[in-house]
């Protein structure tokens, strides 16, 4: 299966972080992706640096008939007609879609590492994939997803926020 992060923290055309996420999965749809299911919008801060605003994120998984390299353009394509732009690292953004595992292929090249080098370590990954694939095995490290979210520091799974509709700021 594949599994796709898609996250905002930043207002757009589109509207606030969570339209964002919404037009994301919409041009996903568009450009041939079957979304199977999606786990709940969580809210993060910003890292490394928690002065930026708060991110929204969620995961989900996908059918897809083509290749990643592929797949990887059409994420790409999205990303800027969503209105992200080259920045620094990490910096605050409108949109970023990061695959997080193709079908446990490993792959590392100038353009895509897969599986995500840095899932299971991330919060804002291992909470949303966690909820949509509890039963989820890293590709490289064999470990189940929650032996990964065990893992994480007691700060990592306490700043992270599972947001209810009612939750949700327009």
């Amino acid at each position: 299966m594949i599994y796709l992060n898609i996250g905002s923290n930043l207002p757009s055309t589109y509207g606030n972080r969570l339209n964002n996420i919404k037009k994301a999965i919409f041009y996903l749809k568009k450009s041939g992706v079957n979304i199977l299911k999606t786990s709940s919008f969580y809210e993060t801060p910003s890292y490394p640096n928690k002065k930026n605003p708060k991110f929204i994120n969620i995961s989900i998984k996908i059918k897809y008939d083509f290749n990643y390299t592929s797949l990887f353009k059409i994420i790409k394509l999205i990303e800027k007609k969503m209105g992200r732009t080259k920045s620094i690292k990490n910096s605050p953004r409108v949109c970023d879609i990061d695959i997080i595992d193709f079908n446990k292929i490993v792959v590392n090249n100038i353009n895509v590492t897969l599986p995500h080098p840095r899932l299971h370590i991330r919060n804002f990954v291992l909470f949303p994939l966690y909820e949509i694939e509890p039963n989820w095995t890293h590709p490289i490290f064999n470990k189940k997803i929650g032996i990964l979210l065990s893992n994480l520091s007691n700060i990592s799974r306490m700043e992270i926020t599972r947001l209810k509709k009612d939750d949700i700021i327009i």
